[in-house]
């Protein structure tokens, strides 16, 4: 399904998108570089009924996270149980102790997630890894489907596609589902935050306040939005896109500057809500995320209908004797980094650099996971006037308001390198529009 019209634009999106400042910010050696975030016309295109069936598998799985994340900070009767260990609980890096017997309102853990997946050549999808702290990426698939409408009008006439520009309705309906009373802000480190175009581009759509911690205040037990004239109005919902150890330096990291002293206790009393609620870290670990097929039986008694990749824990005597025999066919990930660092292949590595790593991973067998090297389906994109075969993932949304609901689109993500699996941004790939089918 490709339109000769909107090929014919591609140039032209791209310059929008520059002129609008639809960038990245990639931080390296202490150097702070904007970049653009290449786009391609060519959609990928996923059929009603497939599409249909990943939804309720969304659905499932965001709702079993949430239950685990309400349970381990609560009754922790998964550990009890022993379906998932102690130890890789309390040994993540995502786990934060200040959020024991803490609960959101409503119970909702995670108002927006991002979930990776991938489609092999096989047509099964997998889950790569669940993003449960600050998800980002869907303001790229949104603007990029509004400039295509206006370059290439007549594209949009001749195929029945579902409207992605929703995404803003269901974030505001996300976020007035749990607001306490009061304005919803998004609350952003500034202008030099690696997604700070996308911050500014959903406050505009979602005609919510765009703030910073220095225009948030904490009085009386309240949350009040400072405007430059010193009026103060109450704030009852704060989406969130700074990490959990900045984000109160009274409860957390003592040295921020970005964040809003006493919030996090606000927060614990259910005088605001926040999006998505701290402590998530520990969901999406990518130790953890082995477990996660095993909490929607433990939590929901059901099967689960999506799947992860197959993934080894070298922490299990068992799965390490699987590691080192098969090392050279595995792909290994350190469970604490993101952004398609810490993921190395077994068979890029020399000698010693394999004897190296071995010797680490029995030395620190929780901090990896092992996964078998999925043989991603190809997506086509154009490449100096070629469709050239690539790489690609698709990130799809789940917001949980009174209801989970998922985002009819999604971010696909593709690597620009023939001879890479690494999709991420931040290691210099593309994106493309998702089109589901409506019918």
């Amino acid at each position: 399904m490709y339109d000769l019209d909107l090929f014919e634009h591609t140039d032209t999106v791209n310059e929008l998108l520059a002129r609008y400042g639809v960038k990245f910010g990639v931080y390296k050696n202490n150097v702070f570089k904007e970049q653009l975030f290449p786009f391609d016309a060519i959609p990928r295109v996923i059929e009603k009924q497939e599409f249909d069936w990943l939804e309720r598998g969304l659905k499932q799985r965001v709702v079993a996270l949430n239950l685990f994340l309400k349970d381990i900070y609560g009754e922790k009767k998964i550990i009890r149980d022993k379906v998932v260990p102690e130890e890789f609980v309390y040994a993540s890096s995502g786990y934060l102790a200040q959020c024991e017997g803490v609960r959101p309102v409503k119970d909702i853990y995670s108002h927006i997630s991002g979930i990776d997946l991938v489609q092999g050549k096989n047509k099964e999808w997998y889950v790569l890894e669940d993003n449960l702290r600050v998800p980002s990426g869907a303001s790229y698939p949104m603007i990029a489907r509004e400039l295509c409408r206006r370059s290439s009008p007549r594209t949009f006439q001749n195929y029945k596609l579902e409207d992605n520009r929703n995404y803003a309705d269901l974030l505001r309906r996300t976020m007035d589902n749990v607001n306490v009373g009061g304005h919803t802000v998004i609350l952003t480190p500034g202008r030099y935050n690696a997604a700070y175009f996308e911050h500014s581009y959903l406050a505009e759509r979602t005609g919510v306040h765009l703030v910073n911690g220095r225009e948030l205040t904490v009085e009386d037990d309240k949350l009040y939005f400072v405007d430059y004239s010193g009026k103060k109005e109450r704030v009852g919902a704060v989406y969130r896109r700074i990490s959990d150890e900045y984000l109160d330096p009274m409860n957390f990291n003592p040295e921020s500057v970005i964040g809003i002293p006493h919030i996090y206790d606000i927060y614990r009393k259910g005088n605001v809500a926040l999006l998505n609620a701290p402590g998530n870290g520990i969901a999406d670990d990518k130790g953890i995320y082995y477990f996660v097929p095993k909490m929607v039986k433990y939590y929901l008694g059901e099967e689960p209908i999506l799947q992860n990749a197959p993934t080894y824990l070298p922490f299990y005597e068992e799965d390490m004797r699987y590691v080192l025999e098969h090392f050279d066919s595995l792909v290994l990930k350190d469970v604490a980094e993101a952004g398609g660092y810490g993921v190395v292949f077994g068979s890029s590595m020399t000698a010693k650099q394999k004897e190296d790593f071995i010797a680490l991973l029995k030395k620190e067998p929780r901090r990896f996971i092992a996964q078998e090297v999925i043989d991603f389906l190809d997506i086509d994109i154009m490449e100096k006037g070629e469709m050239v075969p690539r790489k690609a993932d698709l990130r799809a949304f789940v917001l949980m308001a009174d209801e989970p609901l998922v985002w009819k689109s999604g971010l696909t993500r593709f690597s620009r390198n023939p001879d890479s699996f690494i999709v991420n941004s931040s290691q210099g790939g593309g994106f493309k529009d998702t089109w589901v089918l409506s019918r």
